[in-house]
């Protein structure tokens, strides 16, 4: 008996040794078909009914013939296709299946197994709980992330988590700061994540980790100055929503990052903070460098300001930035 290939295609192997068998025989008799291919009268019988159904033998003048191979294969991968198509929508849309889960729980048993402020010291616990959270997450992900550079253990790790919510349709903000686009490795993952639909903004006020999965689970550290002493996984809509909002004023007043220049640009119609310093250094200051030094940033990120903000204001050079800048009044 040969091996089978078609299963993959969605046949049973007595459908398979079927359409083979009428391949090699047009129009043979089906009658004794099941000895030679060692299968049950019965499971011939079904195969060949089946196979009817789906167009891949036709029946003339009561003998039975096989479709061409080509056909057959391209009808049978389509409807395969659309069979997972089916199941990957109902798979990405889980949200109903858990919301029917839960509610059959007892209330008293959620509030006992699921504490509204957990504290988690072990590493690899935290990791865990972040890859359950990222996996589940179904609407929103918001991460404020005040490193400087990550590491490309840490960038092979977060990007299937990442690209994973952006399949299914989940929005990621995510906020860095400034020193982190002096990171090549960094910035093109940063560049990966916003083609891909994330959206990345750049606040140099950023100073403590933040990340909220869909608006009820937020997770900060215990100590903002020393990360490893564990997190706090806080579901308490009080805590959660100051932290949200915590977020949303850093959201506001960022730059912009973008994938196509690998530049920061002004998120509104006035720019940020940094890139009023970075104007008041412009005008007072002879060098990039000792702009770069008076508004407390390092050289490359001083200047991507700069370029950033001569998009914005739509000037040819400094010395027009410096006007335009003048008379909005921004300096």
């Amino acid at each position: 008996m040969e091996a089978r290939e078609m299963g993959v295609l969605g046949l049973s192997a007595a459908e398979e040794h079927v359409y083979r068998h009428l391949l090699r025989n047009p129009g043979a008799p089906l009658d004794d078909a099941h000895i030679l291919l060692r299968h049950s009268a019965e499971a011939v019988r079904g195969a060949v009914e089946r196979l009817r159904a789906l167009h891949i033998v036709r029946e003339d003048d009561g003998t039975v013939w096989a479709a061409e191979p080509q056909l057959v294969v391209a009808r049978l991968a389509e409807q395969r296709l659309e069979d997972l198509y089916g199941e990957i929508r109902v798979l990405t849309h889980l949200g109903p299946i858990i919301d029917a889960l839960t509610r059959d729980m007892p209330a008293t048993a959620t509030a006992e197994t699921v504490p509204t402020v957990e504290r988690i010291t072990d590493v690899k616990e935290i990791r865990t709980r972040l890859d359950e959270l990222s996996f589940f997450a179904r609407t929103e992900v918001l991460s404020a992330e005040p490193y400087d550079a990550l590491s490309v253990e840490n960038i092979e790790h977060a990007r299937p988590l990442d690209m994973r919510c952006l399949r299914r349709g989940v929005v990621i903000r995510n906020l860095v700061r400034p020193e982190a686009l002096e990171d090549p490795p960094t910035v093109a993952y940063l560049t990966e994540l916003a083609v891909a639909g994330a959206q990345i903004r750049v606040s140099g006020e950023l100073t403590e980790l933040m990340l909220v999965y869909d608006q009820h689970t937020a997770l900060v550290p215990i100590d903002p100055q020393d990360t490893s002493k564990g997190a706090l996984c806080a579901r308490e809509s009080g805590i959660v929503t100051n932290i949200i909002r915590h977020f949303e004023r850093l959201w506001d007043s960022a730059d912009v990052f973008s994938p196509l220049t690998g530049l920061v640009e002004s998120a509104g119609t006035e720019p940020s903070e940094a890139q009023r310093t970075v104007l008041a250094a412009m005008c007072s200051v002879g060098t990039d460098e000792a702009g770069a030094r008076a508004s407390g940033m390092a050289l490359r990120t001083y200047r991507r300001h700069i370029s950033a903000l001569m998009q914005l204001l739509g000037a040819e050079n400094r010395a027009h930035a410096a006007l335009l800048a003048r008379e909005r009044g921004w300096i």
